[in-house]
C-alpha cells in the first residue's frame, strides 16, 4: 500500500459483507486502524452489521456504522471479503455512490465488481492478502491481533488446505507484534456460550446422514433460535462440526432467516467443489466452503443438493 493516500482522496468506507464472520471483522478492522494510522487528517469510517461480542476485543469496533447516513459521499470505498457487491448489504448504497471502489478478496466466485480488484482466490484470507499489502513496520499490535483474528477463523486455526506455508509466515510475523495467540484462539474460536452449546448439541443429535453417509446435514429454525436465545451470529462453527464426523466428505447446515427461506452453509473434505454447487444455486464461495440461500424447506434444499452432489460423486467415480 502507499505510506499515504493519493492528496483527493479525504474521506474512505470500509466495509465487508452481511453476518460477517472472523475474517471480515478482522480484515476491516486491521485496514480500519492501518489507514486511521497513515492519514490521521483523513476520514475513515468502517460498516457492518452487529458483530459477535467476542470480536470487540479488537481496537476501534466501539466506532462501527450499522447504518448509513442519507445523502453520505465517500471519495473511496474498500469492499473486503465480500464475493459480490450485494453481499454489503445496508453499505451498498455507499459503496454504489462512491467516487472510486476498491475490492480486497479471496472468494473464487468474486468476478470483480469493484473499479479495482485484488482477488486472490488461493489466499487463505483476506486478511493474510491485506497483511501482503500492508507495509510491515506500519502494523501495530492492534492491527496484528485484527489480521491474526482473520487468518484463524479463515483457515479454522490453521487445519485447512487453504492454510499455505505463505500463511504461517504472516501468523508468525503478526505474532512477533505482541499477538496473544492463544487467547485469541480461545476466546473467539474454540469458547462458546452456554446457550450456543445447547443449539451445536441440538444441530447434531438432529443431524442425517444421507448419500450412503457420505454427506450429513443439519438446520436450526428460527422458532429454535427464539427458543435458546440465539441469533445468527451464534450459528458460527457448527457446519465445521458437521465435518469432522468420520467417514462425511461434506456437510451441510441450514437456518431459517425469514419464514421458509434459508441461508444454507456448504463444506468439503477434499473431493467435492461446494463452491461449484452453490454457484448453481446463486451463490459461491469456495471449493471447500461456500453458501447460497433457499427459498422452501430444509428438505427441500436437500433434494435439491442430492442431485448436484450426485454429478461430482458420478464424475469422480470415472476418474477413479
Amino acid at each position: 500500500m502507499r505510506n499515504r493516500l493519493p492528496e483527493h482522496i479525504s474521506s474512505v468506507a470500509v466495509g465487508g459483507h452481511i453476518r460477517p464472520d472472523g475474517d471480515c471483522v478482522g480484515s476491516c478492522m486491521a485496514l480500519y486502524q492501518y489507514l486511521r494510522n497513515l492519514c490521521p487528517q483523513a476520514e475513515v469510517d468502517v460498516y457492518l452489521e452487529e458483530i459477535p461480542d467476542c470480536f470487540r476485543f479488537l481496537q476501534g469496533t466501539d466506532r462501527i456504522r450499522h447504518t448509513v447516513s442519507k445523502g453520505k459521499t465517500y471519495d473511496l470505498f474498500i469492499a473486503l471479503d465480500c464475493g459480490d457487491k450485494e453481499r454489503l448489504g445496508f453499505s451498498l448504497p455507499l459503496f454504489t455512490e462512491a467516487k472510486h471502489t476498491f475490492c480486497v478478496d479471496h472468494h473464487i466466485s468474486n468476478k470483480g465488481f469493484a473499479q479495482e480488484n485484488y482477488i486472490m482466490p488461493e489466499a487463505s484470507s483476506t486478511s493474510e492478502l491485506l497483511y501482503d499489502l500492508m507495509e510491515k513496520e506500519r502494523i501495530t499490535e492492534g492491527i496484528a491481533e485484527a489480521l491474526y483474528l482473520g487468518i484463524v477463523h479463515d483457515t479454522g486455526v490453521f487445519q485447512y488446505s487453504c492454510a499455505s506455508p505463505s500463511t504461517f509466515r504472516a501468523a508468525a510475523a503478526l505474532l512477533e507484534k505482541g499477538v496473544d495467540a492463544p487467547g485469541i484462539i480461545r476466546s473467539t474460536y474454540y469458547e462458546k456460550s452456554y446457550a450456543r452449546n445447547q443449539i451445536l448439541g441440538r444441530a447434531l443429535l438432529e443431524s442425517i446422514l444421507f448419500m450412503d453417509g457420505r454427506c450429513i446435514a443439519s438446520y436450526v429454525t428460527k422458532s429454535m433460535m427464539k427458543f435458546y436465545g440465539i441469533a445468527p451470529k451464534d450459528l458460527d462453527g457448527i457446519v465445521t462440526q458437521l465435518l469432522m464426523t468420520r467417514g462425511v466428505e461434506a456437510a451441510v447446515f441450514m437456518y431459517e432467516t425469514e419464514p421458509n427461506l434459508y441461508k444454507v452453509s456448504l463444506r468439503s473434505k477434499e473431493r467435492i467443489d461446494v463452491n461449484r454447487i452453490a454457484g448453481f444455486f446463486g451463490g459461491g464461495g469456495h471449493v471447500r466452503a461456500a453458501g447460497f440461500s433457499f427459498a422452501g424447506t430444509p428438505f427441500d434444499v436437500l433434494n435439491n443438493l442430492i442431485r448436484q452432489m450426485e454429478i461430482q460423486f458420478q464424475e469422480l467415480e470415472k476418474e477413479t
